[in-house]
């Protein structure tokens, strides 16, 4: 490689903090308890276990190696893998698939991420505090109706992100993620225990953990698989970037696997933190999207200390959500930079102001645009999830898979990953195997 490095994590342990801080998101905290909900918990449960890791870690580290191989932007680190593996240079169209999904990702990420900004506000002012069910579900309409106050927290919560990567790996990213990722733990812990006290603890462990095999389904399968991807965030170039910061002298083994562990963890505590108000409060766990919005605040609404133990959990969601954000925008800015040598400041504004361009559509899919359908079938919203979620992220995941175990060297995999030659021959057969052909089957008999 002739080219310097674009960057590099302080420490190791910071790299792990800031790619589990990409890990645990809103995909962990608000997405992973409403479809285990909706796919019959502990069946869905052990099907993402599973799938976590045989297939999610070894991705997981392919995308890091890649990325701390090349050392460059997503695109250009792909180039360089490529062209000294012999492979042509269009590989590193890889990369620009990967920051395109995180791009139609962070859009309709953002305007979820903001009604949780405002909700902190509402939870800690006590709006929830005597209100019945129907009372909370007509706040939570009259809010989404509402195209100027989504827009207003939308445009909040890309500023915030925008303003974060502006200033730089160090001063930036790195400052926040030492404050974000600890602090998400923390309330996750204090939130799980008072989850432990309430009279539904055992029904929602049982709920979560307890398997129904008659649960499994193609479609089931798919949505597990396409949760390990979208919470590890393989196949958005968050990775590729974070990988390519990272110093020669670190085990990717060793940091996918804690990366793994972490992620792994804040949703199982999520889903105990959630479940257990669920069954005490007589609500339902398959509600869905709402299930965070609609029917967690009835709870907050009525249990002791609700004011702070509702203000503390969308808190939560948001320091999980700016984790994220950061992740997708950095790697997007990081090839601005270097593709047309514009400074990081305004590569960042940049980027965050389109990002908001495109999710004003979501917006506006809530309210304004909630009857038009696009090919008679999804909103503007429901498009880019469907998009994302079950065509981008599969697919991405498996041309990583494809290119890393396929066409680069064999002699540079090993290199990098510098495992035990038992475990590096595991992690070999399932990044040419398992994964790719998981996510063929998975994806052909789904659009079937």
């Amino acid at each position: 490689m002739t080219q310097s490095r674009i960057g590099q994590w302080s420490s190791r342990w910071l790299f792990i903090l800031a790619a589990t801080g990409s890990a645990v998101g809103l995909g962990n905290i608000w997405k992973f308890p409403y479809i285990t909900g909706e796919n019959g918990g502990g069946m869905f449960v052990l099907m993402y276990l599973g799938l976590i890791l045989v297939i999610g870690i070894p991705v997981l580290m392919a995308e890091i190696m890649l990325g701390r191989r090349g050392g460059q932007s997503p695109v250009k680190s792909l180039e360089v893998v490529a062209q000294e593996s012999g492979q042509p240079k269009t590989w590193g169209w890889l990369g620009f698939a990967g920051i395109l999904t995180a791009f139609f990702l962070l859009s309709i990420y953002s305007v979820i991420a903001g009604w949780s900004a405002s909700y902190v506000f509402r939870a800690f002012s006590g709006a929830f505090a005597g209100l019945d069910a129907q009372q909370i579900v007509m706040m939570y309409d009259s809010f989404i109706a509402n195209p100027k106050q989504l827009m207003l927290w939308h445009t909040v919560f890309m500023g915030v992100t925008a303003l974060i990567v502006s200033r730089g790996l160090q001063n930036g990213v790195e400052t926040a993620i030492q404050i974000l990722v600890p602090g998400l733990f923390i309330i996750l812990l204090i939130l799980v225990g008072y989850s432990i006290t309430t009279p539904g603890f055992k029904e929602g462990v049982v709920f979560l953990f307890k398997p129904d095999f008659s649960m499994i389904t193609a479609s089931s399968f798919l949505l597990a698989l396409g949760q390990a991807f979208f919470t590890l965030s393989i196949a958005t170039a968050s990775m590729l970037i974070y990988g390519a910061y990272l110093a020669k002298n670190a085990s990717i083994f060793k940091a996918g696997c804690s990366i793994a562990v972490l992620d792994t963890l804040s949703a199982l505590l999520a889903g105990l933190a959630i479940f257990p108000i669920v069954y005490t409060y007589g609500l339902l766990p398959d509600e869905g999207v709402g299930l965070v919005f609609k029917t967690l605040p009835l709870a907050f609404g009525e249990m002791p200390y609700g004011r702070m133990f509702g203000g503390l959990f969308f808190l939560l969601l948001v320091f999980a959500a700016l984790g994220s954000s950061i992740s997708m925008v950095e790697p997007i800015v990081a090839w601005v930079t270097q593709r047309w040598n514009i400074v990081r400041v305004k590569a960042s504004w940049l980027v965050a102001g389109l990002i908001w361009l495109v999710g004003v559509g979501s917006v506006l899919s809530f309210n304004v645009w909630q009857d038009y359908r696009l090919f008679g079938r999804w909103n503007y919203y429901e498009l880019l999830d469907d998009l994302v979620f079950m065509l981008l992220l599969p697919l991405g995941g498996l041309l990583i898979a494809i290119f890393a175990g396929w066409f680069m060297k064999r002699q540079f995999s090993f290199a990098e990953l510098e495992m035990p030659p038992a475990l590096y021959s595991l992690w070999r057969f399932s990044i040419r195997f398992l994964a790719p052909i998981a996510v063929i089957v998975l994806v052909i008999v789904t659009f079937m």
